[in-house]
């Protein structure tokens, strides 16, 4: 080596991620597809909490957004848990993309570039931790703004909507009976899966009308319940759940919307139709309260501005006069999991302490050697009194 002269390593070219590809603009049609290993292909503006945590947990290699996964309206949190699970996310590789590239696909990332054999088909953004955490920053600061929007078109929704909430519903014809006793409304939300096991105790006791919306029927079968009821447009629901035996309600809005109605005429299974404003999880409230729920525990359902606009809504106003007329019957699943936390109940108390006398009993009735102590103590007894 040449004196003075610093020798440099030759850095090394970074590893290539191949894979299939899976594609759909819908991110929540997608997750239902991919296996691990493959490389997911979205058009997700930013990239939400929910959307996310499917991606991981279908093990994806890649994931491959042709929008911003954040375009700093509000601090949304799928990004940074994407990148925290190790799976790389390639942003803004542009909307061409989703025509371009086709559904089974072997495809390769190197560095941004996605190619498939020879031809590079876009060229994408790999976010790393430090810029994600740099835009949540900026998008907190600036949340001031979209902040008023969502408040602006939540009092204008009321100011146009607030009497429909409150009219009487038309209930539809179902079995199952709601009148003295709980529901428990499932959305596939924040935290559901760990809102769930934290509340078999109250299940087990309670015996709750466990009602699905949408995705959440499948949320109740992941830990071997059935849903009595699927509620819904029937957009993220399996086929599978969906011929569990449940009763199906299909949300229909006042102004005759009915979203979803042509996969259920298509899967020609029987269905009751609900007409009432506002989301399916809101509805389905409405259901249990109107058919006679003694207390309705709701599970993943959205209660922030984030988790509101992660769904795509600019306002809350349904979801707001909804819990209005509901008053003290709704409680979320965290306050009534707390409750049961660790609870020791004064008849399994009372059940313990009798199982130990019980046994103490028994050993003392069937062991030789408290044979022998006992009639030990009676002859010393019986001649102590006997001298006396």
């Amino acid at each position: 080596m040449i004196s003075g002269i610093k020798s440099r390593r030759r850095p090394k070219a970074p590893a290539a991620i191949e894979g299939t590809v899976r594609v759909d603009r819908r991110t929540k049609d997608l997750i239902r597809r991919l296996e691990i290993g493959d490389i997911a292909v979205i058009d997700h503006v930013d990239l939400d909490r929910v959307a996310a945590d499917g991606l991981i947990e279908a093990g994806v290699a890649a994931v491959v957004n042709a929008a911003a996964s954040i375009s700093g309206r509000y601090p949304n949190g799928g990004p940074i848990r994407v990148v925290h699970a190790g799976i790389p996310l390639l942003d803004a590789a542009g909307d061409d993309l989703l025509d371009r590239v086709r559904e089974g696909d072997a495809v390769r990332i190197v560095a941004g570039e996605i190619w498939r054999g020879d031809e590079l088909l876009a060229t994408a953004k790999v976010l790393t931790e430090p810029e994600i955490e740099a835009a949540m920053h900026d998008a907190r600061a600036a949340i001031g703004a979209e902040l008023e929007r969502f408040a602006d078109n939540t009092l204008e929704y009321i100011r146009r909507e607030a009497r429909l909430t409150f009219e009487p519903l038309s209930l539809p014809p179902l079995h199952t009976q709601f009148v003295g006793r709980h529901a428990l409304v499932v959305v596939r939300g924040h935290d559901y899966r760990s809102d769930l096991a934290a509340l078999r105790s109250y299940i087990r006791e309670y015996r709750p009308v466990l009602i699905g919306v949408d995705g959440g029927a499948d949320a109740l079968r992941e830990i071997g319940l059935k849903p009595d009821i699927i509620i819904g447009d029937f957009d993220s629901v399996s086929e599978a759940t969906l011929r569990c035996g449940a009763e199906l309600v299909h949300h229909v809005h006042p102004d005759g919307r009915a979203p979803g109605r042509e996969n259920l005429v298509d899967w020609a299974v029987d269905y009751h139709e609900f007409v009432a404003e506002g989301t399916s999880e809101d509805v389905a409230m409405l259901l249990a309260y109107e058919s006679g729920s003694q207390l309705i525990v709701a599970v993943g359902t959205h209660a922030t501005m984030v988790e509101f606009l992660d769904k795509g809504r600019r306002g809350m106003a349904s979801t707001f006069l909804t819990r209005l007329r509901l008053g003290p019957a709704l409680v979320d699943a965290k306050g009534v999991s707390r409750l049961y936390e660790g609870r020791v109940r004064r008849l399994d108390m009372a059940l313990l302490i009798g199982a130990a006398v019980l046994a103490m009993v028994v050993v003392g009735i069937v062991a030789e050697p408290i044979h022998v102590f006992a009639r030990g103590l009676w002859v010393t007894l019986k001649d102590l009194f006997s001298n006396s």
